[in-house]
């Protein structure tokens, strides 16, 4: 993290006041695809995407006005989130810094366009997980516009899939982001509840 600290020690033994920011880490590095009026998908890298509701599932990105997926967002009102794992990490952070209105991502990474199930907008078939999704709401914040999503449809790879019909997404190598770098998830410390589960 770039951000200057304020220089003054906290209350707090062995802490300093640092100026408030972007500091909430490790996020996701998704890939969001969007398609407008004119027909040709793009692809977006961002970091700024979350779960937001169970019931229904819903999630959310955050993308600044600027950029050319913001644009074909409003016309559509659907995109797809895309999980990318560690084979693809260079064509995810290529998405990110390349503008769409002047690069064919998907034609200048090689990935590969699947079809969606209920968006218009594609897959990308070389993530092991896409999340089809519609905006239900637009919340404009400052530097950056916040997407509320309904999911209405999620493809995965069927490598990820046991017997059992159980998702096993840790298989997948995903990537994660961490304050200007990408991080495939690590060694497992623990599941969701095993604090208080009994031997």
């Amino acid at each position: 993290m770039k951000a200057k600290a304020d220089k003054r020690h906290s209350a707090n033994p062995g802490k300093i006041t640092w100026q408030p920011g972007t500091v909430l880490s490790p996020v996701p590095a998704v890939m969001v695809t969007t398609v407008g009026n004119e027909g040709r998908p793009n692809i977006l890298t961002i970091s700024w995407a979350g779960t937001i509701c169970s019931e229904p599932p819903m999630l959310s990105i955050s993308v600044r006005p600027e950029r050319h997926s913001f644009k074909l967002l409003r016309e559509s009102g659907e995109f797809v989130v895309n999980i990318p794992d560690r084979k693809i990490v260079r064509e995810t952070d290529y998405c990110g810094v390349a503008s769409g209105r002047d690069h064919d991502k998907f034609h200048e990474t090689g990935l590969t366009m699947g079809r969606s199930e209920t968006v218009k907008a594609p897959i990308i078939i070389e993530c092991p997980i896409n999340i089809e999704c519609k905006v239900e709401r637009e919340i404009e914040l400052g530097s950056h516009s916040l997407f509320l999503a309904r999911i209405t449809n999620v493809q995965v790879s069927a490598d990820l899939v046991d017997d059992k019909g159980t998702l096993n997404a840790e298989k997948a190598a995903i990537v994660g982001y961490a304050h200007g770098h990408y991080y495939q998830l690590g060694r497992q410390l623990g599941h969701f509840g095993f604090s208080v589960k009994k031997n």
